[in-house]
């Protein structure tokens, strides 16, 4: 174990001088920018630094889930939770997460700080879009939209097609009206041409895939510069280069690609960085933090989106490879009210002991399990424990584990912080010295054409009987074909609420098959997205929306955020 500096105690939920934390790192004051309350950010060329002093690795352990309910299983809690346990038992440990989204924290999901004793701080504002790398990620985006009409207004070459335009507008917020727009319109002059146009939420932004992925300044202005943004009217594509912004884009985004220190309610160290949606984009927080996390820790927990069907599948088969990530294990998130809930149980009563129903629900973690297991890797399952589970259903989850060959800890870290991730954290720690299973990528992008990827996902990781092409996704493909982008990576956007692309099929469903409306180039992060389902890139807020529980106090505090 690496000896932990001497820093000050914790206050008020923890939270102490960001120059302690940074220290416990091993990080002196010039390594480290203060970037308002709580936060610092770190120089990009930290990471150059680290991996040329310390060649030796910190290990990564991945957190998933079994498929989640509107609820949400506590991922984010059960990852923060282990991180605080593994610095209290004496091991330097640091947790990496996506930075929140303002869409679902005032619309359905609440804030992704965290919640109850484990949580990262500070949690109110970094729910909020504090430090502002997701407005950064808008501006940057929107400054291509602006060019691109730009050059239509003043007829500058090239002159894009006003029919055949594929950049969309962003927002970072839940709003259904602006799925399709028309711009331009109005009278007088300098209103057009007027054109449909869309918004898609900043999470499904391929700027901020890009800056997730980007390594460095140059990687990050490159892949900007390879943005397809459609095609000008004598049909030649037309790429952000060609508009000559990648440039501005990348200024806006300086300080967005620095990534972002904070703490846990227990003062361990957290990066916070990005925040791609796993149903919508790769789904884990920026690369830089999670290779600067490792570089600085003897355990690194990353939190991957959703369950191992999209976020996990993704990370393996989009993010590991650009880095050439090793991984030492997986904590699979599972819960009772899940378990019952994939087992038939409505979820108005998921909360209610039904033993015979989380017995059935158990083939829904089983799948997840499968697919770790398919993915090269070793499993362990975290039960986040809810008051109320009965301790008829904590054995029949602890008999399923055992007859799986899985170990399995109970955790209340969201009642109790790092005291009640302990047992969890021993588990893990088993687990990673047992070392063998590092992982591997699913496909080979550059052997298999994208039906074939998307046909080897839906049958292995989903379950499913194949994949049905919509008229309009053939046609994507024939385009991307011709544009010499085929052999991409693939990133299915799909709903997180069923292994199907069906949130209401539940459990470990059969006999279905996965249909793609479109399949989209995000050549600037370096992968296609396929659309399948319900998905959509601009989500809509609920009847009675988070926000409406949101205050500021007359002393400026902000309180609901939930």
């Amino acid at each position: 174990m690496l000896p932990l500096t001497e820093a000050s105690p914790p206050g008020d939920r923890g939270v102490r001088p960001i120059a302690d934390v940074a220290r416990d790192l091993g990080l002196d004051s010039e390594q480290v920018l203060p970037y308002g309350e709580g936060l610092a950010k770190l120089p990009v060329d930290l990471l150059s630094t680290l991996e040329r002093s310390s060649p030796r690795r910190g290990k990564l352990v991945l957190v998933t889930s079994m498929t989640p309910t509107t609820h949400g299983e506590g991922k984010t809690v059960t990852s923060i939770g282990l991180a605080m346990a593994l610095r209290k038992l004496g091991y330097r440990s640091t947790v990496a997460l996506r930075q929140p989204s303002l869409g679902p924290t005032l619309g359905l999901k609440g804030g992704g700080a965290g919640g109850g004793r484990a949580t990262v701080e500070p949690a109110a504002l970094l729910n909020l879009g504090f430090p502002g790398d997701t407005a950064a990620v808008t501006s940057a985006h929107n400054l291509l939209s602006a060019l691109i009409d730009n050059h239509l207004y003043h007829r500058v070459a090239p002159i894009p097609d006003p029919g055949r335009i594929e950049w969309p507008r962003t927002l970072d917020m839940d709003d259904r009206a602006l799925r399709e727009v028309r711009v331009g319109v109005g009278e007088g002059k300098g209103r057009g041409p007027a054109r449909a146009d869309s918004f898609i939420i900043t999470a499904a932004s391929e700027v901020m895939a890009i800056l997730g992925l980007a390594q460095d300044h140059v990687d990050l202005k490159k892949r900007l510069g390879r943005i397809f943004v459609g095609w000008s009217g004598d049909s030649h594509p037309i790429y952000a280069e060609d508009l000559g912004v990648a440039g501005a884009m990348a200024a806006l985004l300086r300080d967005a690609l620095r990534p972002n220190l904070v703490q846990t309610s227990e003062g361990t160290p957290a990066f916070v960085h990005t925040g791609p949606f796993a149903n919508l984009g790769h789904g884990t927080a920026s690369l830089l933090s999670i290779r600067m996390a490792r570089a600085l820790s003897e355990i690194c927990l990353v939190e991957t989106g959703f369950a191992s069907d999209l976020g996990l599948e993704k990370f393996m088969d989009l993010v590991s490879p650009v880095a050439k990530l090793s991984i030492d294990g997986v904590v699979v998130v599972a819960t009772l009210p899940a378990l019952r809930y994939h087992g038939g149980v409505d979820l108005a009563k998921d909360r209610e002991p039904n033993p015979s129903a989380v017995s059935k629900g158990l083939v829904n973690l089983e799948k997840h399990l499968d697919n770790v297991r398919r993915l090269g890797l070793a499993p362990v399952v975290a039960l986040n424990r809810f008051p109320g589970d009965s301790p008829e259903e904590v054995r029949l989850v602890g008999d399923f584990c055992d007859r799986q060959g899985v170990a399995c800890a109970d955790s209340t870290a969201y009642a109790e912080g790092s005291a009640g991730a302990l047992q969890l954290a021993e588990v893990v720690l088993d687990l990673t010295r047992k070392g063998g299973a590092e992982g591997h990528a699913l496909y080979d992008p550059g052997t298999t054409t994208a039906e074939e990827k998307l046909d080897r996902v839906a049958r292995e990781v989903y379950g499913a009987d194949g994949v049905e092409l919509a008229p309009e996704a053939k046609k994507d493909l024939e385009e991307i074909r011709s544009l010499g982008h085929g052999q991409l990576p693939l990133c299915i956007a799909k709903t997180p609420l069923s292994l199907s692309d069906d949130p209401h099929l539940r459990g470990r469903p059969k006999g279905f098959v996965i249909r793609v409306h479109r399949v989209l180039p995000r050549t600037g992060a370096g992968y296609l997205v396929a659309t399948t389902g319900e998905i959509v890139l601009m989500p809509g807020l609920p009847k009675a929306p988070a926000a409406l529980d949101i205050d500021l106090s007359p002393s400026g505090e902000i309180t609901g955020v939930r």
